[in-house]
């Protein structure tokens, strides 16, 4: 199976409100710098945080250390988002200088706790999946080693050498349960392990195995190794511990006071003779085998529960830390397993649950209650048993009690924040509904990144009953709670397919807004996210223009005294670089008012055709081709545009077609049938390459003449989307009458340009040079067309939200961070930005260019309503020249189209007095028709997809039924009027093609409707 192609997304992070710090879902990672009192923590939301524990850990903290806070409370201390998905582990290094983080976004960070910088942890390593774990070797390691769920080992330099070691966890043993769960490490042994249940011993140095150890039988979660690298002791999901011994080769004790999936593992004993265990059901668990002869004649100890299962357990001076899927952190008093154990017989003794003396006078003694046995063999510990007293097995010989932890409430609880949980799109496509771990539902706006209303502790479903609009939005955008945050993510093959009426959005201004305007929401939203990055790039181009043109004067200056005068006829040299951008005096980027640069004010894509059979539609499928009416500046053709930005060849109307859609001429009806007249003349003009000469498009002979050498150079070629060019037989021929000029051609054009925004900032001055060097002292028009404010209000996004450029690719888990920053730092950061965005992105920025997309379209029948007026189509009319066909009165249409679009394509077919310019005083056609389905009235507003999805909800064509609310007087059927309309029309429908016809052709004059071929049928045209 080959693997998947590299693509690069966009993602952007909405701003949460403000909030003192911590995690906002459940910590995954503790980590303890016992010298500074500092407690580190890392969880599912990607934050790494640190906290001030305001009480010395150490012998080596200063009694200043305290100030004056107050003792033991712990405070925030500050936090970084590390990364873009959850945090598996931490561990501290390098003299506890240096943190390192591993995630499954797939990479290894290392962050300075202790430096001034806010920049994101620098990436040291990186794995084809999640990285689940951490070891380091010591505190004054160089490097850190890190397991995923790809099956590998690897070693990183700390220093940012990259990669030291790189060990096939599996070994020889190829097996799908090789990924790594938990590591441990000393410098001389590497121990790893995962849901094989094997435990591999590695030589770190030589990446080879030194041995194996069978016996879990089950995930193993967490490994300690000693410091001499002779013993590992493994914690596994089969709720044993085990330890094995380097020396022996085997295993030499399995510990089972757990009755539980044993989670993780904390000592920070040389020999691991004190050591810390964690269980799924929330028990935490001290040993301590010091004074013992045998493993399992040491004392264990019940120190506390938790209400969830502990992910994570640390320790340090007198305390205990547990990390749970909650968001907080709860601190316990640690227990001193050398106290005496009270008999179950005292009278005076304490409860089990009660929490230790706060002011340490009197020894707590460890209650009967809260011993564990290591082990099924093991016997009770007698060393923490006073001398002269009777043994504790004879008192309680015939007695059975539960086991009681000796703590149930922490000493202290660090809260956490409340992370996003759940979320539910609303059918609008704009706004969403999220519900945190508090149980509050809050409305956001996805376009203005903000938050819109909230709903308090309540059902979402219940909102969403309440809020949620009738309408059908195509989907354009996936949203992401993984890190307790709202994250939308856009990729290039499905970010513009969503538009929204712009009457149907809250604007504030819509003085330059058409009459059933669309808007783009993918274009919306990627237009004013990088709205910084665009007019940074306006004025670099603007400066490099200038200087550009001071330097070939220069040049030009210099060369005069000593070359002789030369005689070009002046039309053969263009006598500046024209190429339109929209423009005002106020904003570099805003539209010029009253031209025509933003294309036809029809919209674009609107056409009901006849749908038709899949026996006709096949003869569908050949012939004609469309033309563009993209926007030009006033005085310059289409022709002489497309010549400065692409080669004259036939494929520059298809790629033509990926410029904005609101640039583009449409028509409202749409027919798949082909008639026998266009296929006449299809056949008639046998060269693959005819195309027709738009009324904007200058002759080949024009453009071969004013053609400049930058016309030539400047090409944005898109890889892998256009198929393949034809060349015209006049083209071939010239070829192969001047080789040599062919070949010269093609070594100047060898030059390639990068897939990303640097690239294409790249071609466009290499292109200005190109043009410079063949017409020196010539004028230079800016190359950059941004898209126009009327087809992207402003959005006004929070400088906070956050702006992640993401690259997926086959061999990867995850997309991997290419650049993350935010909105109001993107204008210091240009020069990362050229490298990290691509070209799809960029040509959407600069160049006002979206990739192209055949519109989706829905099918459907006109009839009406209990015969009571004329029918739209005459289903059995009299045969075009070919065979009749039966089934025309099926339509499509683009699924944005309204219902009051299909009225006004009804009017004009049954209405006699029907006109496109009517009176001011004339009814509209949804003023006196009314549309039906289902039995249900439809507002004229309403698209043609919401009467699908909500409204018509079956398979199937819908049906559509139209009659008159009387406010008009309109002719009965079998009229003459009727007959007379009807004969009319098929008249028309009857007309061969303009030659500039297509899907978003326009109309000839004087004609409302025309015939047209084009990829998908024959078009019938209403001009809006």
């Amino acid at each position: 199976m080959a693997p998947k192609p590299n693509h690069q997304r966009v993602a952007y992070v909405l701003p949460l409100p403000d909030a003192p710090g911590g995690h906002r879902l459940g910590v995954n990672g503790l980590a303890v710098d016992a010298d500074h009192s500092i407690l580190y923590s890392a969880g599912r939301d990607g934050v790494v945080c640190s906290w001030d524990f305001n009480r010395p850990l150490s012998s080596k903290t200063p009694p200043s250390f305290l100030g004056s806070k107050q003792p033991g409370q712990t405070t925030f201390r500050n936090q970084i988002q590390a990364h873009s998905h959850w945090i598996n582990d931490i561990v501290l290094t390098q003299n506890n200088s240096a943190l390192v983080s591993a995630s499954s976004d797939t990479t290894v960070r290392l962050w300075r706790p202790h430096s001034e910088s806010t920049d994101v942890p620098a990436r040291i390593g990186k794995h084809a999946d999640y990285v689940k774990t951490l070891a380091t070797p010591g505190n004054h390691a160089n490097w850190v080693a890190s397991g995923g769920l790809d099956h590998k080992l690897y070693l990183w330099d700390l220093n940012g050498g990259g990669e030291v070691l790189n060990i096939d966890a599996s070994g020889d043993d190829r097996t799908a349960k090789g990924s790594v769960y938990a590591l441990g490490a000393v410098s001389s042994v590497l121990a790893s392990g995962g849901p094989e249940s094997v435990v591999r011993v590695w030589d770190p140095k030589s990446g080879k195995l030194i041995t194996k150890f069978v016996g879990h039988t089950d995930n193993i979660r967490d490994i300690l190794v000693n410091r001499d690298g002779d013993t590992i002791m493994t914690a596994s999901s089969d709720q044993t511990i085990k330890i094995w011994s380097l020396t022996a080769g085997r295993c030499m004790h399995t510990l089972t006071m757990h009755n539980d999936s044993v989670w993780s593992l904390y000592s920070n004993h040389p020999q691991l003779s004190v050591f810390y265990s964690s269980d799924r059901s929330g028990l935490v668990a001290k040993t301590d085998t010091r004074n013992s002869p045998d493993i399992e004649q040491g004392i264990c100890v019940a120190a506390l529960q938790e209400n969830e299962g502990v992910v994570k357990v640390a320790a340090a001076g007198d305390y205990i830390w547990t990390a749970t899927p909650k968001s907080s952190i709860n601190r316990w008093h640690d227990i001193d397993t050398t106290a005496e154990i009270e008999p179950p017989s005292s009278d005076d003794r304490e409860s089990a649950a009660s929490p230790p003396p706060a002011n340490g006078a009197q020894r707590r003694k460890i209650p009967y209650n809260s011993v564990l046995l290591l082990s099924s063999t093991s016997t009770f510990p007698e060393a923490n048993v006073p001398p002269g007293r009777p043994s504790i097995e004879s008192v309680v010989e015939d007695e059975l009690e539960l086991t009681l932890p000796i703590q149930t409430l922490p000493e202290e609880t660090i809260e956490g924040q409340n992370g996003l949980i759940k979320h539910l799109m609303l059918n609008d496509r704009k706004r969403t509904l999220t519900q945190d771990s508090a149980g509050e539902v809050v409305l956001w706006d996805l376009l203005k990144c903000a938050p819109v209303k909230s709903f308090g502790k309540r059902h979402m479903d219940d909102v969403e009953a309440e809020i949620n609009t009738t309408e059908s939005i195509a989907h354009w955008c996936t949203i992401d709670i993984r890190t307790g945050r709202l994250s939308v993510i856009l990729e290039p093959n499905r970010c513009f397919d969503a538009e929204a009426y712009a009457d149907e959005i809250d604007l504030p201004d819509r003085s330059e807004l058409r009459d059933d305007q669309r808007i783009n929401l993918g274009k919306w939203i990627l237009r004013w996210l990088f709205a910084p990055l665009v007019d940074a790039e306006i004025n670099r181009d603007q400066d490099y223009r200038a200087e550009t043109v001071m330097k070939g004067e220069e040049v030009a200056r210099q060369n005069s005294a000593n070359l002789s005068p030369l005689d070009i006829p002046s039309g053969d040299v263009p006598r500046s670089l024209n190429i339109p951008i929209p423009h005002n005096g106020a904003s570099p980027t805003a539209p010029r008012a009253g031209s025509d640069v933003f294309g036809s004010p029809t919209t674009p894509g609107f056409s009901i055709g006849f749908a038709n059979t899949p026996g006709t539609l096949a003869s569908s499928m050949g012939g004609g081709s469309n033309s563009n009416n993209l926007g030009t500046s006033p005085g310059q053709s289409f022709g002489e545009f497309a010549d400065s930005m692409a080669s004259p060849t036939p494929q520059q109307t298809l790629d033509a077609t990926r410029s904005s859609m609101s640039d583009r001429s449409s028509d409202y009806f749409t027919s798949r049938m082909q008639t026998a007249e266009t296929e006449k003349g299809s056949q008639g003009d046998q060269t693959p390459t005819a195309l027709p000469h738009s009324p904007v498009e200058p002759d080949k002979e024009d453009k071969k003449k004013g053609s400049s050498l930058f016309s030539k150079k400047f090409r944005m070629g898109k890889l892998g989307r256009t198929p393949s060019e034809v060349k015209p037989q006049q083209q071939i021929q010239e070829e192969k009458e001047k080789p040599e000029e062919s070949e010269r051609s093609s070594v100047k054009e060898e030059k390639v340009f990068e897939n990303n925004l640097s690239g294409f900032i790249e071609r466009i001055r290499h292109g200005y040079d190109e043009f410079l060097a063949a017409n020196p002292g010539q004028d230079l028009t800016s190359a950059i067309t941004p898209i126009p404010d009327n087809e992207t209000p402003v959005l006004n996004i929070p400088p906070r939200t956050a702006v992640f450029i993401q690259e997926e690719s086959g061999d990867t888990a995850v997309a991997s961070d290419l650049y993350r920053g935010s909105v109001g730092r993107l204008s210091e950061e240009i020069d990362q930005l050229e490298k990290s965005i691509p070209l799809w992105l960029a040509e959407l920025l600069l160049k006002d260019q979206m990739p192209h997309k055949e519109p989706v379209k829905v099918a459907f029948t006109l009839r009406p309503l209990d015969d009571l007026l004329p029918p739209v189509v005459k289903p059995d009319g009299p045969p075009l020249n070919g065979p009749s066909n039966h089934n025309n009165s099926r339509l499509n249409a683009n699924r944005m189209l309204r219902a009051k679009k299909v009225l006004s394509y009804i009017a004009e077919r049954i209405d006699p007095t029907f006109t496109e310019e009517p009176a001011e005083d004339a009814l509209k056609p949804e003023e006196y028709l009314e549309l039906y389905c289902q039995n249900m009235l439809i507002p004229p507003n309403m698209t043609l997809a919401t009467i699908r999805n909500h409204i018509w909800r079956t398979s199937g064509d819908m049906i559509l039924y139209y009659k008159s609310n009387g406010k008009k007087d309109l002719p009965m059927p079998g009229s003459g009027g009727d007959e007379d309309k009807s004969q009319a029309g098929s008249h028309l429908r009857a007309e061969p093609a303009p030659a500039n016809g297509g899907e978003n052709g326009s109309a000839p004059t004087g004609s409302i409707h025309s015939l047209t071929a084009s990829g998908s049928g024959s078009t019938s045209i209403i001009n809006s």
